[in-house]
């Protein structure tokens, strides 16, 4: 019996395992003063991204596998609005000439499936311009240049000031 129930409980654990879902591209946190970002790094490989891969008009959850999240450890002014010191989820909706930059309160979520459920919890909707560029940018990459969140991949760049109090 005792066998038994080991035998039980191990197959649960691998079982278990095998359950969780890999993250398919590779994740970094991209870090500046006061903030960092949790996403993960999608790569181009030959297609169009924004209007293409990722509908214009769209939620999206700015990286790939699970939702991107981004920590302030003080209150800040993030795309000109308010936002107090925590950890939020992090989404855009990307248009041609502008992106509504979201922050959301719902920490946990897999990609942007589950932003209708929560979307009560947002606590930031922001707008702010594209530019498009003629170099490519093979992979999704954040970075915190200054007084702001630049945001490149594929043809399009996308910076979100970020002042701290």
């Amino acid at each position: 019996m005792k066998k038994m129930l080991l035998f039980s409980f191990i197959a649960f654990l691998g079982l278990s395992a095998c359950g969780q879902e890999k993250p398919v591209s590779p994740h970094e946190t991209a870090v500046g003063t006061h903030v960092s970002v949790r996403y993960g790094r999608p790569y181009k490989k030959g297609r169009d991204i924004f209007g293409g891969l990722e509908p214009y008009g769209k939620v999206y959850r700015l990286g790939a596998d699970s939702a991107t999240t981004i920590t302030f450890d003080r209150d800040v002014e993030f795309a000109g609005k308010p936002v107090k010191a925590g950890t939020y989820t992090l989404f855009v909706i990307p248009n041609r000439e502008s992106w509504t930059i979201i922050l959301n309160g719902q920490l946990g979520q897999w990609g942007a499936y589950s932003y209708d459920k929560y979307k009560d919890k947002d606590i930031l909707h922001a707008d702010v311009p594209v530019k498009k560029t003629d170099k490519v940018v093979e992979q999704l990459t954040i970075s915190f240049p200054g007084s702001s969140m630049l945001i490149e991949w594929d043809h399009t760049q996308v910076t979100v000031p970020v002042t701290f109090s």
